[in-house]
């Protein structure tokens, strides 16, 4: 550990940071959480006062919940928003607005959701899941596997998403290559049974993302930053790795940075994980050694437990908030460059004053009783 004083790492986390063209006040960002607020598909006003209040909060770079891009089996959930159409875009508009008059950063995160969608889903409700092999886990078919049109329409439907977003007003765009949906569902081998170039090894397995990114540089020019967000865990799979080793890790990040990724954003669900055995360097920290690129930590930033359990999704108990020593110990070492607080601040919007002023004893626990009185 090193002898750096209490009041210089937590300068270090107020400081700024710029990368592509994106200059944010401080190194904190606001991780991307859904929450099923936008009846139609469409981000109303209740969608622009939740992301405001957060800009007035002072958080540097806030990472929109999930947002559908335009291909037909991208959503997964009703009264998530779209990133397409005039409606939606208006919508968006409304809250990139509302974000920068707050003085605040924004960026959508880009979402297809794959294999995780099921029938009945609109805006096209008949319409089946896609994915690389029609598989959600291993041996468990759950829709059809993509054809190399099925391939370069969701491939342009990401790039038209993030030149719709940078035309909007967006400060720049997060690819969601993450979790089990679908970029990930290629990347993992699990899912990805092809025996074409989108299958088989490593690189060939992270090709869909590569062209993903490839494809959005080309639509929204050199100067303008693209996040991607990855994980080794699943939905599916808590204990699963994408990469077992840090040559592998290497090789799957270096395909992606060389495609055009300017900041990396690893998650992981505790953020104070070392990621290989021999090293207590977590994701993020091997995520910037082996790419030389800015990089967002996250993973209960904050907070002392997780609140959901192991293998599901059932809502339990209290996380409480705790002291961020560890974590400004590892920013102030350049471990990484950028923090995402998730539910934290998803209860209390000024999570970041409160840190900065000294007041952490004012920060709400989070559990059930506080997601009730959410804004």
């Amino acid at each position: 550990m090193s002898n750096t004083s209490v009041k210089e790492k937590s300068d270090k986390l107020f400081e700024s940071f710029s990368a592509k063209g994106l200059t944010l006040k401080n190194r904190t960002v606001m991780a991307p959480m859904t929450r099923t607020f936008s009846p139609n598909y469409v981000p109303t006003q209740d969608v622009a006062d939740y992301y405001r209040r957060r800009a007035e909060g002072n958080v540097g770079l806030i990472i929109t919940e999930g947002t559908f891009i335009s291909h037909k089996g991208a959503n997964g959930y009703e009264r998530v928003p779209a990133i397409y159409g005039e409606e939606a875009l208006a919508g968006w508009k409304n809250v990139v607005d509302a974000v920068h008059k707050a003085g605040g950063k924004i960026a959508p995160q880009l979402w297809h959701v794959g294999s995780v969608r099921k029938e009945g889903i609109g805006p096209d409700k008949s319409i089946p899941a896609y994915s690389p092999s029609g598989l959600f886990k291993p041996s468990a078919p759950n829709g059809v596997a993509m054809t190399q049109d099925d391939i370069d329409e969701v491939v342009a439907s990401f790039a038209q998403a993030a030149a719709d977003s940078k035309a909007i007003g967006f400060d720049a765009i997060e690819v969601h290559g993450a979790h089990g949906y679908l970029v990930d569902q290629f990347f993992w081998e699990g899912t990805n049974q092809r025996t074409d170039g989108y299958g088989g090894s490593l690189e060939n397995r992270t090709r869909f993302g590569v062209e993903i990114v490839k494809a959005i540089r080309a639509a929204v020019g050199e100067n303008f930053p693209i996040i991607f967000r990855f994980s080794q865990w699943k939905q599916q799979d808590y204990s699963a790795k994408l990469c077992q080793t840090e040559d592998e890790l290497a090789t799957f990040l270096g395909l992606l940075s060389d495609a055009g990724v300017d900041i990396f954003h690893a998650s992981t669900r505790r953020f104070w994980l070392p990621e290989f055995e021999g090293s207590e360097l977590n994701l993020a920290g091997w995520a910037k050694k082996l790419t030389n690129k800015p990089v967002i930590t996250v993973g209960s930033v904050g907070l002392d437990e997780d609140f959901i359990g192991e293998g599901n999704a059932d809502l339990k108990g209290t996380s409480n908030p705790t002291n961020i020593d560890g974590l400004l110990e590892r920013l102030t070492n350049d471990e990484f460059d950028l923090v995402a607080i998730g539910r934290a601040l998803l209860v209390d919007p000024d999570w970041v004053n409160k840190i900065k002023d000294k007041k952490e004893d004012e920060i709400a626990p989070f559990n059930k009783e506080a997601l009730m009185t959410l804004s």
